[in-house]
């Protein structure tokens, strides 16, 4: 019977959230089926069970993580932020990839090979939402010159890799978590202006690759056979799904190999190839879901590190959604930003399964007293 109680308790109505956390249950087991199919012709077992592996260790960090209380990390803010520098300065040095198509981007550290700008993001948001809690007033000059400084010196690093789509990333979370600080709209419109002015400049200074990216999007159809092949594949398995789709491991393009990366950033067009239309909005509806769900934690924390935290977290998953769907619908430029649990990937995988453990922290927690204090 106390054992029972005690069950109960850990899972209580109103401090667990169910919905949440089965949206991203339902969402992981989803991308399971997707990546079975779309790994078939190549490996299945291997990709499956890699991903099945770093899932089940993520929802068991996921519970772990929700019993915790994130405010009792907040006083090693600026440990975990050293750490991620670290990481991404380890990175630049010792790091690997390939620059013809990427950056070198990967580190391996003895049988871990790894990411780790997948980590650093997430720690990156959190660093953030602690120290924007510290600053009283983020329109004061100094205080937002601060603010941009802390958040900005992971991006360099980033950028130096080069990896330009993660930096994108980074930069939209951290605009959002600013955003949402209560910056004037004198910042706000200064920074749009900015961008606008800086963008036609950097052009030049682009990669030959990231370049090609820009021109295929502008000109889908000028080299369909080239670096725009990707782009074009995706947008013919979209479309040639229909309402219903050719069914699971039946798509043509799909299993023929005709789409490129197919179990990691084109794992969409592989999901509305098989399961059309249907399939392509049921992921959608969860995804809303999943938004919507930390948008309200978000709206209902009473602690401003949750708030920015939980903000933050929604930011990430939003802009991999539609930069990933938006790329292989022809609406975005290609980059490569995998699509959140259902695309291959243990690092990705591992990180945003902790990112929803920190938010189901913070709606477990919201009622408690600080232990921080």
């Amino acid at each position: 019977m106390e054992k029972t109680k005690k069950k109960l308790h850990f899972f209580q109505g109103r401090r667990f959230d169910f919905v949440l956390f089965f949206t991203v249950l339902i969402l992981s087991i989803y991308g399971l089926v997707v990546l079975s199919s779309a790994s078939l012709s190549l490996d299945p077992k291997a990709f499956v069970q890699k991903q099945a592996f770093a899932s089940i260790l993520g929802f068991c960090i996921v519970l772990i993580l929700m019993k915790l209380d994130y405010r009792i990390f907040k006083k090693y803010y600026l440990l975990f932020y050293g750490l991620g520098l670290a990481l991404l300065g380890a990175t630049l040095v010792f790091g690997h990839g390939d620059t013809s198509w990427g950056s070198r981007s990967w580190l391996r550290i003895g049988p871990l090979n790894f990411q780790p700008a997948e980590f650093v993001k997430l720690d990156l948001i959190f660093c953030l939402a602690v120290f924007l809690e510290k600053k009283e007033d983020i329109n004061r000059p100094w205080d937002l010159i601060q603010v941009l400084v802390f958040a900005l010196l992971p991006v360099l690093l980033i950028m130096a890799q080069p990896d330009f789509g993660t930096s994108m990333v980074f930069i939209f979370i951290l605009a959002s978590m600013i955003f949402f600080a209560n910056i004037s709209w004198k910042y706000i419109l200064s920074a749009i202006l900015a961008v606008i002015l800086i963008l036609p400049v950097s052009y030049p200074f682009l990669d030959d690759f990231q370049k090609d990216r820009i021109l295929d999007f502008l000109n889908p159809s000028a080299n369909t056979q080239g670096s725009g092949y990707q782009a074009n594949e995706a947008q013919v398995a979209i479309g040639s799904g229909q309402f219903f789709g050719k069914g699971l491991y039946k798509g043509s393009q799909t299993q023929y190999n005709f789409i490129p990366t197919k179990q990691t950033d084109s794992i969409f067009p592989v999901l509305v190839e098989e399961l059309g239309f249907i399939g392509g909005f049921f992921l959608l509806l969860l995804y809303g879901l999943l938004i919507y769900r930390l948008i309200d934690i978000a709206r209902t924390s009473k602690d401003l590190t949750g708030r920015y935290l939980t903000i933050g977290v929604a930011a990430m998953f939003f802009i991999h959604i539609w930069e990933n769907i938006g790329m292989n619908m022809g609406l975005m430029p290609i980059t490569g930003i995998p699509l959140p649990f259902i695309s291959y990937g243990g690092t990705f995988q591992l990180v945003n399964l902790i990112a929803i453990g920190l938010i189901l922290s913070v709606h477990y927690h919201r009622r408690d007293k600080n232990p921080v204090n």
